[in-house]
């Protein structure tokens, strides 16, 4: 188990919650010469067609797809992930461990799936504080306080109501939509031939709508529970990928 410091970490409840929602990003960063790590709170299971050893097994062959640092399963209990001290020390543990400058959870109650994933954003959003707290070493398997500097939410596309959040941005995944799929495709148990087709059409589908705001063929909305500020702003405008429906006046 790797116990380098990361440039950012991604958590999720279950395996194969990254991957969807967040493989194309995860990936990008990998290729830009970040340092990313992925935790998974629980392992997923029991499901239909999975077992703890399968489950673990796609789960870091998924990794190594994406090619993580990291990647951790801490052992909560699916199905009944809930918010509270137990859950909050098992992550910032592991966060404090890692000590990344930014951590990204998902955010949003998907109230037609599995409710893990809005337990997962209050814990995440608990373990960004706590992960810098004082005199708990004890709590924290004797890890010591570490301040993550930035905390970035992965909106569940399907998520019951539509968030307001003060930033909001696109990373291009253009260059690695088929690696995010292909690393999704590690969890065969979970989704046999048929289902994995319907899969990457969802996935195609968001990923185009999300990146079609910016001019991206594909893309991953992320968001900021404060503004992005800026001491230069114009590196945020580059040309706009999207050619103009009018045709840009002849220079004679």
């Amino acid at each position: 188990m790797s116990t380098q410091h990361l440039d950012i970490l991604f958590t999720a409840p279950h395996p194969d919650d990254l991957e969807i929602g967040c493989g194309g990003t995860i990936a990008k960063l990998v290729k830009q010469g970040h340092k990313v790590g992925m935790v998974h709170m629980t392992n997923g299971e029991p499901t239909p067609h999975g077992s703890v050893e399968t489950r673990l097994r796609e789960m870091r062959d998924a990794a190594d797809v994406l090619g993580v640092a990291a990647c951790e399963m801490v052992g909560l209990t699916n199905r009944v992930l809930m918010d509270g001290p137990d859950a909050r020390f098992a992550i910032a543990s592991v966060v404090r461990k890692y000590r990344p400058r930014v951590l990204v959870g998902i955010a949003g109650r998907t109230v037609a799936a599995s409710p893990d994933h809005y337990q997962s954003q209050l814990i995440t959003e608990a373990v960004r504080f706590y992960s810098q707290l004082t005199k708990w070493d004890d709590r924290f398997n004797g890890t010591k306080p570490h301040a993550v500097d930035h905390l970035v939410y992965r909106v569940i596309p399907r998520a019951a109501e539509t968030p307001h959040f003060q930033s909001q941005f696109v990373v291009d995944i253009s260059d690695t939509m088929e690696q995010k799929l292909a690393a999704v495709a590690c969890y065969k148990s979970q989704f046999p031939p048929e289902r994995m087709d319907r899969l990457k059409h969802y996935m195609r589908s968001i990923a185009g709508f999300e990146g079609g705001w910016c001019g991206y063929d594909y893309g991953e909305l992320y968001a900021v529970p404060r503004p992005i500020g800026v001491s230069d702003m114009m590196p945020l405008f580059g040309k706009w990928p999207v050619p103009s429906i009018i045709d840009p006046p002849k220079i004679t």
